[in-house]
């Protein structure tokens, strides 16, 4: 790759490059990446750390501090510092507080909106707008990294979703993407975006079983790899399982052996699941270690832990062998299985893997990159960089789509792992005589009854001519496309009736409320502007006040009493001045005031320094 070769005429200029990125919005951890002369690799922060903990803190000043930076809150204010948000995706207020006994958050919820709210001390947030702050730290250090020199904005993203996702939880996915203003090219099934990256690596062919265990999904697909066709044969999973629930079942372990039975505060439930979780990932390389809880020590080998964790890695062997029976073929067909997320880390997770599919998982790539780099080859190829590309992705359905018809039944009109895109029809008629109207209810799950599944939406069609019942003829379209998002349409044939729906469901945003949120971000710019400002001056403030502190207890006796009074009169009028001032031009104006008061006072320490330094020593020692 250090030299590609164009026909004349054909290579693109440098400043025609579109600049896309591959983004993989995780439970525990997201990673942003793009590929850079053809290769796919992994963006870094200016300290260069690729992986960014998914946490948000919100701080009652309202300033908002986003990935590595937010876990420093974790422990000293768990309420305020939000994790796992992935898992509320799309849902509602009750599956949201079914959660809630692992979840250290208040849940509010605005009226008629159905989605769940956390409260924190800078106001309510839903999880689509907790979402779109990573999503928006993510894309500014995709542009920082893209850039050179200039000011850069990026051409398009593909984030990554896990297969199991359904239509609420994409479309909430989208939802956080254009509330931070990312064009999304697609939304990317994370298993495919693993194969992707795999297949393009590894030049691989033949049937393929990725097995994605992350914070808080579960996925595994089937697919087969052929000349650049990366078609899924099946998809299953969990959107409820992963490295949280894993951290949970070992919390309720260690809280069983301590016998204890009180409720945690929220303190130390947060403590003790980060306990957890180190005691989980540190087993992966030792035999034995101890979890403390209240200065009680736990010991917790890996057999121990196998058997805590036996009944979770079972569900999750459990959706492997119906995605081998939906795709139709043996786990001993299979010809490589492809490990992703941090989870599959864990030994007795391996094991239980190797078992089924008889066979060592590769483990090449890393398997907390693997998906976002499969993600960013597949947006360079849309955003246009590579036209010629022979790539097809032909993803699935995971779940199946249907209408609610008489007696409560659902009628599947999209069966599971369908390939996407997809339009299919089914005609239906009225139940009773004269009927002018039809109300259609859009169903997604895999049972007969209603109750059983999620609703999606609900429409009318009315201006049916009134005829004898089963004499209407209703046409019943269903439109996915390559992102998994449904449109569904109803059409009276003989009359021509129409009317149709883009599937918005309940636990999304609606559209006004996405205008309403990118408008109050524009209107508050400046607000925002000056809210940064302040804060900066105010923390460049303690950071002068934190420093003379020790340096007047250390060096004082080098003043006069006068010029010791003129600074700590400047130090009080600047303490004074980051409590209360607004305006960060008289924090600023407070702070040149103290360099002023102290530049004889800092020349003086430093002449200090350099005589205790050179004390007892003569020139040819310092020479030498």
């Amino acid at each position: 790759m250090l030299l590609q070769i164009s026909e004349p005429g054909q290579s693109a200029k440098p400043h025609e490059r579109k600049l896309a990125i591959g983004i993989d919005l995780g439970t525990s951890n997201s990673v942003v990446a793009t590929v850079r002369s053809g290769e796919p690799v992994v963006l870094a922060d200016e300290a260069g750390r690729s992986i960014c903990p998914s946490l948000v803190h919100y701080a009652a000043d309202g300033e908002v501090i986003v990935g590595r930076e937010a876990s420093e809150k974790l422990l000293s204010d768990p309420a305020n510092t939000i994790s796992s948000i992935k898992r509320l995706m799309g849902r509602g207020v009750e599956d949201s507080e079914s959660l809630g006994h692992s979840l250290p958050y208040t849940f509010a919820e605005k009226a008629g909106s159905g989605v769940p709210y956390i409260a924190t001390a800078a106001g309510e947030f839903s999880p689509v707008e907790i979402s779109s702050e990573i999503l928006k730290h993510l894309a500014a250090l995709g542009e920082r990294s893209l850039s050179s020199g200039s000011a850069t904005q990026l051409d398009g993203a593909v984030i990554t979703v896990p297969a199991y996702f359904d239509e609420a939880q994409r479309q909430a996915t989208k939802d956080a993407a254009t509330l931070a203003g990312l064009n999304v090219l697609r939304l990317l099934n994370e298993p495919t975006a693993a194969a992707v990256a795999y297949g393009l690596d590894q030049q691989a062919e033949g049937l393929i079983a990725v097995y994605d265990l992350g914070g808080g999904t579960f996925d595994v697909s089937i697919l087969r790899l052929s000349k650049g066709v990366f078609e899924v044969l099946s998809t299953g999973g969990d959107s409820a399982l992963g490295g949280d629930d894993f951290d949970q079942s070992i919390v309720e372990w260690v809280l069983a052996q301590c016998s204890h039975e009180g409720v945690l505060t929220p303190i130390e439930q947060r403590a003790l699941l980060l306990k957890a979780r180190d005691a989980k990932e540190q087993l992966a390389t030792v035999e034995l270690v101890s979890v403390d809880f209240n200065g009680q020590l736990v010991e917790l080998n890996r057999e121990c832990l196998a058997e805590i964790l036996q009944p979770l890695i079972s569900r999750s062997i459990k959706s492997c062998r119906r995605a081998l029976r939906d795709a139709d073929v043996n786990a001993d067909e299979v010809d490589n299985v492809v490990l992703v997320g941090g989870s599959t880390r864990t030994l007795a997770v391996r094991k239980a893997v190797t078992d089924l599919f008889k066979q060592e998982p590769l483990a090449d790539l890393d398997p907390d990159r693997v998906v976002a780099l499969g993600a960013a080859i597949q947006a360079d190829i849309l955003v246009g960089n590579k036209p010629d590309s022979e790539m097809l992705l032909l993803d699935v359905i995971p779940l199946s789509l249907g209408i609610e018809t008489m007696g409560g039944l659902v009628e599947q009109i999209i069966s599971r792992n369908t390939p996407i895109p997809v339009a299919k029809a089914q005609e239906f008629t009225t139940f009773k005589d004269g009927q002018t109207a039809m109300a259609v209810h859009v169903l997604q799950g895999e049972r007969d009854l209603v109750t059983a599944c999620r609703s999606l939406a609900r429409f009318e069609l009315r201006g049916i001519p009134p005829m004898v019942a089963g004499a209407a003829k209703i046409r019943v379209v269903f439109q996915v496309d390559a992102d998994g998002l449904l449109m569904v349409s109803a059409e009276e044939l003989t009359s021509g009736v129409k009317t149709s729906v883009d599937i918005k469901p309940s636990y999304g945003l609606a559209d006004d409320d996405i205008s309403r949120m990118l408008q109050d971000s524009f209107s508050h710019a400046e607000d925002d502007m000056r809210a940064r400002a302040l804060r900066e001056q105010q923390v460049e403030a303690e950071r002068v006040l934190e420093a003379l502190v020790p340096a007047l207890e250390a060096d004082g006796d080098l003043l006069s009493d006068e010029e010791r009074q003129a600074i700590v009169q400047s130090m009080e009028s600047l303490l004074q001045a980051r409590q209360s001032a607004d305006n960060p031009r008289e924090i600023e104006a407070a702070i040149e005031v103290v360099a002023q008061r102290t530049d004889d006072f800092a020349a003086r320490r430093m002449d200090r320094s350099i005589k205790a330094a050179l004390a007892g020593q003569n020139l040819d020692d310092i020479d030498s």
